[in-house]
């Protein structure tokens, strides 16, 4: 029996890295993991998403759809829930000749 590794089987089921299926997967799975992180934050500090959603200036369905990775937010959106939920979030940016840290 052949075996395949990780890498290999998202090459093949998902794409290769860099490809558009690839890079949506990537992007979906990442907006699901900042929406699990939203939604547990919140109930730690028995936050409702109604009482979220008024601490950072949005309505219920926003802070829902953010939680379900659901729609596209704003970064600016996403940074305000973070902070509401006194998050300390750290954005690495690497481009070919730089790389970038925020801590905010």
């Amino acid at each position: 029996m052949k075996t395949y590794t990780l890498n290999e089987v998202q090459d093949k089921l998902i794409g290769t890295i860099g490809s558009p299926n690839r890079d949506k997967f990537e992007y979906e799975l990442q907006m699901d993991m900042i929406g699990n992180a939203i939604k547990q934050a919140r109930k730690e500090q028995h936050l409702t998403q109604e009482e979220l959603g008024r601490l950072v200036g949005v309505q219920k369905a926003q802070i829902s759809k953010l939680e379900s990775g659901a729609g596209n937010s704003t970064i600016d959106t996403v940074m305000r829930v973070f902070s509401a939920l006194k998050a300390k979030v750290k954005l690495q940016i690497e481009l070919p000749a730089t790389s970038i840290n925020v801590i905010l």
